[in-house]
């Protein structure tokens, strides 16, 4: 039943206004202007990074921001593969869980921590072409860094790591693509690869929680970015465990050049947009 101006009066209206509330709707209706094929779109690219990263280590915060920056805006891509992330992790940790190195995991907690909290602040007071920038710039980075960092072969003692994870820590707080300088530090500890998944993983939790923080006091955790986060996170959590029959069908220098190649041509594309913009 309505007033005569339009205003709702009854149980009915009142059973509607009580629904509207509940969280699970919200979630719903933060995809009212995302279309079908958009959300497929989304959850195939999910999918298929997840299934990269299960072989070659990183995919999901490369790959994400190509399809995330046309559909959401760049200022809520960072925030939704933190959110993202803690689910994507969460798989390879307790597969890993054994093997963490909990120790070097503490001096990594100690370095990246401070400067990723400034960082992630940081980045809540960009502009949406400031953000976009900042995404593109660095996806295109991560490839040369990544095989610098490989042809270097550093050896790190604990000092050398604690100093390596400040800069990190300064990477990872505001922008996307950065978990390969992590995986490469923990590499060059000498730590084995198995304990090098386990412990980036839990790393990497540890650390989304700690963005996660800042965003959410930065008003920035809208109920967009929890819908997308957990639709990327949902589709990717299996992507591990999927990975391993693809392995044996097509070699890892493959998955790692189709990535570096799709990753190149959309960074340099969010750059031009910016600067055309």
């Amino acid at each position: 039943m309505r007033n005569l101006d339009g205003s709702c009066l009854g149980n009915g209206c009142r059973a509607r206004l009580k629904t509207s509330g509940r969280p699970e709707l919200r979630l719903i209706s933060a995809f009212a202007d995302v279309t079908i094929y958009q959300l497929l779109l989304v959850a195939g690219v999910a999918l298929f990074a997840s299934l990269l990263g299960g072989v070659a280590g990183y995919g999901t915060g490369a790959l994400m921001p190509l399809v995330l920056v046309p559909m959401v805006g760049a200022e809520t891509v960072v925030p939704i593969i933190a959110i993202a992330a803690l689910l994507t992790n969460t798989g390879r940790m307790m597969a890993y869980l054994p093997l963490v190195a909990w120790r070097r995991a503490r001096l990594v907690l100690c370095g990246a921590i401070p400067p990723c909290l400034v960082s992630a602040y940081g980045y809540t007071l960009l502009t949406g072409k400031g953000a976009q920038l900042v995404i593109g710039t660095m996806l295109m980075l991560t490839v040369p860094l990544r095989y610098a960092l490989r042809r270097r072969s550093v050896v790190l003692n604990d000092r050398g790591l604690l100093l390596g994870s400040i800069g990190y820590g300064a990477l990872v707080g505001g922008t996307v693509g950065s978990g390969v300088v992590l995986l490469s530090l923990l590499m060059a500890t000498g730590m084995e690869s198995a304990a090098v998944i386990g412990t980036d993983a839990m790393l990497s939790i540890a650390i989304g929680f700690a963005r996660l923080i800042v965003f959410g006091l930065a008003g920035v955790v809208t109920a967009k970015v929890l819908a997308f986060a957990l639709l990327i996170g949902g589709v990717a959590f299996p992507g591990a465990f999927l990975a391993r029959a693809f392995v044996a069908k097509l070699p890892i220098h493959v998955h790692t050049a189709i990535l570096d190649g799709v990753v190149l041509l959309g960074g340099a594309l969010m750059v031009f947009a910016a600067l055309a913009g």
